[in-house]
């Protein structure tokens, strides 16, 4: 099994599958599983409480796995910002060659980054946004449909219209991101001007991914319309799994003159971990996307992306070349 791409070639992989930046959740354990697989497992910088812990995770990484893997490092606005240039040296200093950057002006540490031979790969939500990075000097792009967990943007547009629109236009390898689980999806992200795929949410329902069975099995349980659209009146707008917890954030942000801090209780970060960690589903916000409509299993990611990449070319090779006439 085989598909090579651009952006394959970049990051030096066998197969052109990412596992996505997650907070509490993009560990040691799963990149390395994700990379040992033949993918590009990303370690989540922000998860761990501290530069130096980064570096102990990295070393952690490197134990259990000798293909590539990266880190990601997400920049947002805050009223007391953790020490993003400590954790980008950390990164640095060491030995990390892939970077993924994510949020609100990354041009400091994409510079950083470039300066010390790091290959960066910026997520985004917007083919201006994409245009802006391409500009910035990164490598790669990854861009976010509106089917994705986390922070869809704002202007609402979904998959198929968006990674074809950012193809017609960006230029250096572009992988998508939002609503992909499959075979299925990963031939038609091809078909479509990616060199990839970008998958978070499916690889949370993973043997290896370093979260609670209860949540696995709630991923497998809901469908695709089993989300919530929280923060919308704030105009941060978020994809998370629809629980308890969220239909409440949706129903006080939607009460007229709703201020963020009618909801900050109920959406810590802490309470998120609690959630994820412990197993209760009504602890704390769970991140998720539509893509839980496709999921339906909880395989190791060995097994998951052998499906993925076997299913991708049965459909390339087979039923689409048998279309043609």
């Amino acid at each position: 099994m085989g598909i090579r791409t651009r952006f394959t070639e970049l990051v030096g992989i066998e197969h052109p599958i990412v596992q996505g930046g997650m907070m509490w959740v993009g560990r040691a354990e799963l990149a390395a599983a994700v990379s040992n697989a033949g993918g590009l497992g990303l370690l989540t910088a922000l998860t761990q409480p501290s530069p130096d812990e980064l570096r102990r995770e990295i070393e952690r990484c490197r134990k259990l796995t000798d293909k590539p893997f990266g880190v990601n490092l997400t920049i947002l606005p805050s009223v007391s910002p953790p020490p993003y240039a400590e954790y980008r040296k950390a990164i640095i200093d060491s030995g990390i060659t892939i970077v993924e950057t994510a949020g609100y002006k990354p041009q400091e540490h994409v510079d950083d980054f470039k300066a010390h031979g790091v290959k960066v790969i910026h997520k985004c939500t917007a083919v201006r946004h994409a245009l802006s990075a391409e500009r910035m000097g990164v490598d790669a792009i990854s861009i976010d449909g509106f089917e994705c967990a986390g922070h869809p943007g704002e202007d609402d547009i979904p998959g198929l219209v968006l990674i074809p629109a950012a193809a017609d236009k960006v230029k250096i390898p572009m992988i998508a991101s939002g609503g992909f689980g499959d075979g299925r999806g990963l031939a038609a992200a091809l078909a479509l001007g990616a060199e990839g795929i970008n998958m978070g949410t499916r690889f949370c329902a993973t043997v290896e991914a370093p979260i609670h069975d209860n949540i696995k099995q709630l991923l497998v349980t809901n469908d695709e319309r089993a989300t919530n659209l929280i923060f919308r009146t704030f105009h941060n707008t978020g994809r998370v799994a629809k629980t308890s917890v969220s239909d409440r954030v949706v129903a006080l942000g939607g009460e007229p003159g709703a201020v963020f801090e009618d909801v900050r209780p109920l959406v810590s970060g802490a309470l998120g971990r609690t959630a994820l960690e412990t197993g209760d589903v009504d602890a704390g916000l769970i991140w998720a996307g539509q893509v839980q409509g496709l999921i339906h299993d909880i395989p190791t990611c060995q097994q998951l992306i052998d499906r993925i990449v076997g299913d991708a070319e049965a459909i390339i090779r087979g039923r689409l070349a048998g279309l043609v006439a």
